[in-house]
């Protein structure tokens, strides 16, 4: 294990145990045991190890400096609004956070609980991120809590995809699109160096299981049904955004990028 992506990750799980009721989450220390649920990853030198690192040269050579480059750069910045801005196109609707408040509040109380999937096993595994082991650029600035944490599974992955499956639920009609950007969105940290491939698959994964988990919360299923409203009637209210701003995204969605 490394040391100091260790000390991060008992770092904060001590500051989540800290906080007040309500900001630990749905689940608190009831969440899924990610380490049990996914499977390790790649062995060093294995044949799928070998897919994995023919997959980020691929997908980074084919993209670099191209607008699916941008769009993984995009992609790689976080926070509710940031996030929901994400989906507008596929939605068909952006959804501000202040309109929306109890959709935001679950994707805000959500957080820890998404944390204590993802923290353990990036720990547990300590994966070197691509981009370790075979010195090349990225998309997205470099910092300590990026080069030092685990590359398994991919937490922008899994949260990507824990938006997407809660919109898909709020709005069923448009849960085809919403998917799809999901997927790309995870899609994304390949393009940018930062993960394999496996690391997305194991991050959706930890994702569905988190929702799954939630879908048993009472406190969750009420929020959900208020949510369901507001998604409602900003869809009624808003108009859908420019299609020149959705033509990238679209692109992403509709292929991968390795």
């Amino acid at each position: 294990m490394n040391r100091r992506s260790g000390a991060v990750a008992a770092a904060l799980l001590a500051l989540a145990a800290a906080l007040p009721a309500a900001a630990q989450g749905y689940l608190g220390q009831a969440a899924p045991d990610a380490i049990r649920i996914l499977p390790a990853p790649p062995a060093t030198s294995s044949p799928a190890q070998a897919a994995d690192e023919a997959a980020v040269r691929a997908a980074r050579l084919e993209a670099e400096g191209s607008p699916r480059w941008a769009l993984a750069a995009h992609d790689a910045e976080g926070g509710v609004q940031t996030e929901l801005d994400n989906f507008a196109c596929a939605l068909g609707v952006r959804l501000d956070a202040a309109k929306v408040p109890a959709l935001a509040a679950i994707l805000t109380r959500m957080g820890p609980d998404l944390g204590r999937m993802i923290g353990p096993p990036k720990t547990h595994y300590a994966r070197p991120r691509p981009f370790r082991v075979h010195e090349a650029p990225i998309c997205t600035a470099h910092d300590p809590m990026l080069d030092d944490s685990g590359s398994y599974p991919s937490g922008h992955t899994a949260v990507g995809w824990t938006y997407a499956l809660i919109l898909a639920e709020l709005a069923p009609d448009r849960a085809t699109p919403i998917l799809m950007r999901g997927r790309a969105y995870g899609e994304s940290r390949v393009v940018c160096g930062v993960h394999y491939p496996s690391d997305l698959e194991a991050g959706r994964m930890a994702a569905a299981s988190l929702v799954a988990a939630l879908h048993g919360n009472a406190d969750f299923r009420a929020d959900m049904d208020k949510a369901r409203g507001e998604v409602e009637a900003a869809r009624r209210a808003a108009g859908a955004p420019a299609p020149a701003a959705c033509a990238v995204q679209d692109e992403a969605a509709a292929q991968r990028p390795w």
